[in-house]
């Protein structure tokens, strides 16, 4: 069951995809999200939302008045037969009818209540107003997002946010997680649980490399144009083409080494190498400097500047392995054979309208358990005779069954709650972060991660930016500005690394070997899960794979996490986070309208959701498996999940016609004026304001001092404040320019305006306060090798069992092979002398 706004809807729409059958219970008016845009032919109506056809496919839908006494009655006699419950009204909604998550747990033991609120139900915001442009802003992310500041380093333009409502997006993620590692723990307990999620604890963990270089090494970032944002100016990368469209040639793999050589080959190929064949760009030394790689940028850029966009130059690099990718409209995937093949498209049929509309389907392949293709949308009250029809008044709670006793955990000897995925084991091959990911919130959850690993082929996260110095700690205690980045020969000092990798243990293990191969085939025969990111094919080439998988543990739960996917056209094309945004429409959802280009998202936003999406894949497989006791292969791609989210994208040009124009931060679907980031005192500092009804226009009227200009006509209204919102913005900027931001917004918020700061990294960990009050946002951790140092908690809370980052080892990232005697010794048996052997033989 589900009730309540954009908050819940989208992890509705996820576990709808999964299979679940999701009651929308909605107003007899209809849900206040039927009236958000864009419409069919652009006319409103609420049954003419595409908001609200794609937020809701997959769904039933029934109305009830939860007002009246009877409908009261009728919602707690579902929630008894009820596995889950969304609730995403203001807190207290349900408490004040009686309906609350207290009494749809008594009458309902085997639940799992799911509140979804703006920024948690305690704390000292828990009560302000939100929007996503809000969210998005206090959360970080806008401050990571937006375009190059001028040679001085002052911003002309604003933080931007991605666009197409990503911050339920990311909440409806960790809420779903949540959910499916509780249904878990329901499968062998019967019990269920309260879930409590914090859109703003979400919003503010999903951002990247910002707060571990604060955290390690008080190092600021600064936001750039289609790319990460980073401590120092990196080169522009976006590459425009002959027709003012965008080329990505990830070029952070390309100016050196095999990169550089591949790239001048491609070029050559074409004739427009330039100078690049000279002898001098072979040698590494001078390839190393700056001003080298700015030139072969500039010698890229001057080729792609030669072709139309849809000369699609960039197959010729991806050919030899360069992570090259065209900045597509998401609509331009639509028509691809690959996701086509894929069937990550579906039709949806409208009998109503006797039409159907293209919309996004999968967001992975499982042979053995296709996505959900179906139904549309309801309509308002579709299913009251089916559902409200068949409810008896004498319904009675299902019986929960008995708990059994919890013992002392068998994991860290204490008498305490039990983890959800406790006895779980999780056999990880992955590596950097999409792959590698999953494993940090698992082992949140209690399951037990082993990650895979050799000195001959690291993790790339070990040896990046944000390593920590031998006197690291004390160092940054007593920091009062940036500390410089380390260089080390350590694999154990990098935070990027720990922070991605909290919880897990570590061994080594040389797949290479005939013998490595034959441990691996141990660990998968006691293991649950089996987690990686190699290239397609790459894990059946090594013998592993999924027929072999299976032979050797009939029950194995396998995930492939691969830029594109296996199964497809493009199943041998590259792809990082960065490449991936490109390729699935992300980039060029966020930016301001042309002529400006793209802004883009300025960290790998696909590599964490691709983390979400296998972590949920993970956890829906384990609960197949509970109840038919088969596991499974699902084939994930990181370019699928992005195109999962681009929202509206799909439905728009199919019904419409109309392809995706950037809007910047305004609001077109659920309109708002103003609606934006606007400069307040200060260097740098912006505050993100939202004006849905006249109640908050005319209260940010007064908070500004009520300034002659807001009572012209051209602002009277709503309507009439859309059409003159460069001109409203404009006047709003040379109010708040004067105005501390803190101050505005605690201003604003007071008046019932949504407002919020566009947080830095620093303003999140240090000063926050409701995520200070917040118990998921951040632990501190013991690292075997560089201390103890803060990292990323969990933004949703379970009453009944507990979500630890740093899992049952209770530690941070590990130690290269730190783990090999526990592993080879507890999990295999192997003594001592054998673990040894191994280790001298470099197996492991």
């Amino acid at each position: 069951m589900e009730i309540g706004n954009e908050l819940g809807e989208y992890c509705g729409k996820l576990l709808a995809g999964l299979g679940a059958d999701v009651i929308r219970v909605e107003p007899p008016e209809g849900e206040e999200t039927r009236n958000y845009g864009p419409f069919l032919d652009d006319e409103p109506g609420r049954e003419r939302s595409l908001y609200f056809w794609h937020y809701n496919f997959g769904k039933r839908g029934i109305t009830l008045d939860l007002d009246m006494p009877d409908d009261q009655s009728r919602f707690l006699q579902l929630a008894r037969t009820a596995d889950v419950v969304i609730d995403s009204r203001p807190r207290g909604w349900l408490d004040a009818r009686g309906i609350g998550g207290e009494a749809l747990r008594s009458a309902n033991p085997r639940l799992i209540y799911s509140r979804i609120s703006p920024f948690g139900d305690t704390g000292p915001w828990a009560d302000y107003e939100a929007s996503d442009l809000v969210h998005l802003a206090l959360g970080g992310v806008m401050n990571n997002c937006g375009y190059d500041p001028d040679s001085s380093g002052f911003y002309e333009t604003p933080p931007i946010a991605p666009q197409m409502w990503q911050s339920y997006h990311i909440a409806g993620e960790m809420a779903a997680m949540a959910i499916l590692a509780a249904l878990n723990y329901r499968s062998r307990s019967g019990e269920g649980q309260s879930l409590s999620t914090s859109v703003h604890t979400a919003v503010a963990q999903a951002t990247e490399r910002d707060i571990p270089s604060w955290i390690y090494l008080a190092q600021d970032h600064m936001r750039m144009t289609c790319r990460h944002s980073s401590p120092i100016r990196s080169a522009p990368i976006l590459a425009p083409t002959k027709d003012g469209r965008f080329m990505f040639p990830y070029r952070s793999y390309a100016h050196s080494g095999d990169g550089l050589k591949k790239t001048i080959d491609v070029l050559a190929g074409y004739g427009m190498e330039e100078d690049l064949l000279d002898p001098k760009y072979s040698d590494p030394a001078y390839t190393a400097n700056k001003h080298v790689e700015q030139h072969v940028a500039d010698v890229v850029g001057r080729f792609v500047q030669r072709f139309m966009f849809d000369r699609d130059v960039w197959r010729d690099f991806q050919a030899v392995g360069l992570t090259w990718a065209p900045v597509r409209l998401p609509h331009e995937n639509v028509a691809d054979e690959h996701w086509q093949t894929r069937e990550t498209f579906l039709e949806v049929e409208r009998p109503e309208l006797g039409r159907s509309f293209t919309d996004v389907g999968a967001r992975w392949m499982c042979p053995e358990v296709p996505w959900r293709t179906g139904p549309r949308s309801p309509l308002l009250g579709e299913h009251n005779d089916a559902i409200l029809g068949a409810l008896d008044a004498s319904t009675k709670a299902l019986p929960a069954t008995p708990a059994p006793p919890q013992p002392e955990n068998a994991s860290t000897g204490e008498s305490e709650k039990p983890f959800a995925l406790d006895g779980l084991r999780f056999i990880d091959l992955g590596w950097l972060v999409a792959s590698s990911g999953a494993g940090r919130f698992l082992s949140a959850f209690g399951m037990e991660v082993a990650k895979i690993e050799h000195s001959t082929r690291w993790d790339g996260m070990r040896h990046p930016l944000v390593i920590v110095g031998e006197d690291g700690r004390e160092k940054r205690d007593a920091a009062t500005g940036p500390l410089p980045d380390n260089r080390t020969r350590s694999p154990n000092r990098s935070g990027l690394f720990m922070d991605i990798n909290a919880g897990k243990r570590s061994i080594g293990l040389n797949l290479k070997d005939p013998r490595g191969k034959a441990i691996l085939a141990e660990l998968i025969a006691i293991g649950d899960v089996v987690g990686e990111g190699f290239s397609p094919g790459t894990m059946e080439r090594m013998g592993f794979g999924y027929e072999r998988l299976k032979e050797i543990n009939p029950k194995i739960v396998y995930v492939q996490q691969s830029g594109m996917g296996q199964i497809g056209t493009y199943g041998e094309m590259r792809s990082y986070g960065p490449v991936a945004q490109a390729f699935s429409g992300i980039s060029e959802m966020s930016g301001l309208p042309q002529p400006f280009p793209p802004a883009g998202i300025g960290y790998s936003y696909l590599d964490w959701f691709a983390a979400y999406n296998q972590a949920n894949a993970i956890l829906a497989a384990l609960y197949r498996r509970n109840e038919t006791g088969k596991g499974c292969w699902i084939d994930a791609s990181q370019v699928e999940v992005g195109i999962y989210l681009n929202g509206t994208t799909i439905l728009d040009y199919s019904a419409n016609g109309r392809a995706w124009e950037r809007y910047g931060n305004r609001s077109p679907y659920k309109p708002a004026a103003p609606s934006g980031a606007f400069r307040a005192a200060g260097t740098d500092r912006w505050v993100a304001i939202s004006c849905f009804t006249e109640d908050q226009w005319r209260a940010f009227v007064e908070v500004l001092g009520s300034p002659a200009w807001a009572s012209e006509g051209r602002f009277a209204t709503l309507e009439s404040r859309l059409h003159n919102q460069a001109s409203l913005e404009a006047l709003v900027n040379s109010v708040t320019g004067k105005l501390a931001p803190y101050d505005l917004m605690e201003k604003l918020q007071r008046a019932g305006v949504p407002a919020g700061v566009c947080q830095t990294a620093a303003d999140r960990c240090d000063t926050d306060p409701q995520l200070k009050a917040s118990p998921g946002w951040m632990v501190e951790l013991p690292q075997s090798e560089i201390g103890s140092w803060r990292t990323k908690g969990f933004p949703v809370e379970l009453d009944t069992t507990p979500v630890r980052t740093g899992g049952v080892p209770r530690r941070h990232g590990p130690n290269y092979a730190e783990d090999n005697e526990f592993i080879y010794g507890e999990w295999l048996g192997y003594s001592t002398t054998k673990i040894e052997e191994l280790r001298e033989a470099g197996v492991i």
